[in-house]
């Protein structure tokens, strides 16, 4: 079944079939095929009584029946009214003042802007939009390579969805039943990790190449920048603060998000207006609708799975391999790794999770929240790699660039994040250090 699965999903995609149809297909022929339906005619009429038709319907609510998965359009909202008030331009200011000084010092402040963005959004894509917009352009007139400044880009904005609030944890906690505060948490040391050996390799680059640097700031321009960033900065500590210390909910903590978004792009900036509202809730409701009809479909595939024993199958055969638990996590990596090279990484984290989860928990011992920050960094990292990386396509975009070039580019990135990754995932204290300090881990 997993073969016959495998193919016709891959199948789909190759014909261009978008990925959530191409889940959904192929979860109802795969019911077909269980039930042993092989007359089209009967599948295809909706007055048949094929328990095709109500499983499909059924399993697709359930996974979207979570209280939980309210907070995705509520982030995504909160994100989009940031990105409107021209919050971007602030904290890139912000990072510029502090890092701008060193060699390729836009470089860094385009990193460090990453990891400030990644408070409010979440979202990689976004990150990618937004900071590349203003930073790739700037960096290219001030002598910067356009594929270095594309693929620093792309590179950082995979801090976006590790730094909390991410929407991927959201979806992790959700179905393994995981503490979200737990994750968000978790994922603060890992973000900055990332964010640390991004500027090395960037600084290393930059030496190399000789990139410019920008002149020290002055202690006015200094608390000028940290005037200006500190409305956009509170908002981050306002979220996880709330969820770190139990004052709400983290469907509670997007609401709250999408209030201060609103309050500070009305009232303060004044860079806001009401009939820029409905433009905004149309591009939540078209991301939020690709989201959700991805996770929807995904959830009759791994319920599918479920029921023909693949988790059990895939874990024997993990430990036929090995018994040593670092060569099974090695080989989970490696798994997930080249999954989200060619699957959408919700996608991949809804199918690969009820799979993986349970051998890394019950067979190797690690903390459901250490297994979950692996999953989504691994998966992330799957937003910067050919050949389906959406923040490579999003970079592209803005630089013109064609894909062979900037993944030309990018490798070097990639492979620092792969190492930051290893180092996550077998050190594992590193990781809940925070949760257990706040009592969570």
């Amino acid at each position: 079944m997993l073969l016959f699965m495998s193919l016709v999903f891959f199948g789909l995609l190759v014909l261009g079939t978008p990925i959530g149809f191409a889940l959904g297909i192929t979860a109802v022929v795969s019911l077909a095929k269980m039930s042993g339906v092989s007359e089209l005619p009967v599948l295809l009429n909706p007055g048949s009584d094929v328990f095709i038709f109500k499983m499909v319907s059924q399993r697709f609510y359930a996974g979207l029946d979570m209280f939980t998965l309210m907070a995705m359009p509520f982030f995504i909202f909160a994100g989009a009214i940031m990105n409107k008030t021209g919050i971007t331009h602030r904290l890139v200011k912000f990072s510029n003042v502090l890092v701008g000084h060193l060699r390729g010092g836009l470089a860094h402040a385009n990193i460090v802007a990453s990891i400030f963005f990644a408070g409010m959004t979440g979202a990689a894509v976004s990150d990618t939009a937004a900071i590349g917009t203003m930073l790739i352009p700037a960096m290219v007139e001030d002598g910067y390579d356009k594929d270095f400044s594309a693929a620093v880009t792309a590179a950082s904005s995979i801090i976006g969805p590790t730094i909390p609030p991410s929407n991927m944890m959201v979806i992790y906690g959700s179905l393994m039943s995981v503490s979200i505060a737990g994750l968000f948490a978790a994922g603060f040391l890992p973000g900055l990790l990332l964010g640390l050996f991004l500027m090395l390799l960037s600084g290393y680059i930059s030496m190399k190449r000789g990139y410019p640097k920008s002149a020290r700031s002055s202690l006015k321009e200094i608390l000028i920048a940290t005037k200006d960033a500190t409305i956009p900065l509170l908002m981050p500590i306002i979220i996880l603060g709330g969820i770190l210390t139990g004052m709400f909910t983290p469907t509670e903590a997007a609401a709250v998000a999408v209030g201060y978004a609103f309050i500070i792009g009305f009232f303060v900036l004044r860079t806001l207006q009401l009939r820029d509202i409905p433009e905004l809730l149309y591009q939540t409701g078209k991301t939020t609708g690709v989201v959700f009809l991805i996770i929807g479909s995904a959830s009759i595939i791994g319920w599918i799975l479920t029921m023909e024993r693949v988790p059990e199958a895939v874990a024997a055969a993990f430990l036929t391999v090995s018994d040593n638990p670092h060569i099974i996590l090695l080989l989970i990596l490696l798994l997930m790794l080249v999954v989200g090279m060619f699957m959408d990484i919700a996608a991949a984290l809804i199918i690969l999770g009820p799979i993986l989860h349970p051998i890394a928990v019950n067979n190797l011992g690690i903390h459901p929240i250490h297994f979950g920050i692996i999953m989504v960094l691994s998966l992330n990292i799957a937003l910067m790699t050919p050949p389906v990386g959406a923040c490579l396509f999003v970079a592209c975009g803005i630089s013109k660039l064609t894909l062979e070039q900037l993944s030309k580019a990018i490798w070097p990135f990639i492979v620092v994040e792969v190492i930051v990754l290893f180092i996550i995932a077998y050190w594992a204290d590193l990781v809940l250090l925070v949760p257990r300090l706040l009592g969570l881990g």
